[in-house]
């Protein structure tokens, strides 16, 4: 089970948005973190908190195949990515770094908005008691999630 409040951003938000290319010679993640969707929103990264879930439009994540965008929403303490759509490899670099991932084509969530999202039995449970069910995770999905990445699953997994 995640919870946190909503973070509510437009569609087509692009890694260079998530995390700006002008800071990919950071290594450290710490630092990656300070700069969670700066292009987007320069005051995120103040004040995200862990858990708190993103709810975003259509193509969350276009842009570049870099593993930064999602390193840095998850050292920020993103506990989820909810958008209408993803784009395809933000989508698959997501699941192997077990940032959870969701879409919902009738996204409808209002900027603070307390959520709790389970996985396992795919629904958001809002702060007034509503459901919303979404499709069902895979359930190899749900164990990379489990397992933190899938190079912890495997590893697990062929141990």
């Amino acid at each position: 089970m995640r919870k946190g409040n909503v973070h509510k951003f437009g569609d087509n938000i692009d890694t260079d948005q998530i995390y700006p290319g002008r800071y990919l010679d950071i290594s450290d993640h710490k630092k990656i973190a300070e700069h969670a969707m700066e292009g987007a929103d320069p005051e995120f990264a103040a004040e995200v908190k862990a858990g708190d879930i993103i709810a975003a439009g259509s193509n969350f994540g276009c842009g570049s195949s870099r593993e930064h965008a999602v390193i840095t929403l998850k050292k920020a303490g993103v506990g989820a990515v909810i958008a209408k759509s993803f784009a395809r490899i933000f989508y698959r670099n997501a699941v192997n770094l077990a940032l959870p991932v969701i879409q919902i084509k009738d996204l409808d969530f209002k900027e603070n908005e307390k959520l709790e999202v389970n996985l396992e039995e795919a629904y958001i449970k809002r702060a007034d008691g509503s459901i919303i069910e979404f499709t069902p995770l895979p359930e190899n999905i749900l164990e990379i999630y489990k397992a933190g990445g899938v190079i912890p699953y495997y590893k697990a997994k062929h141990a």
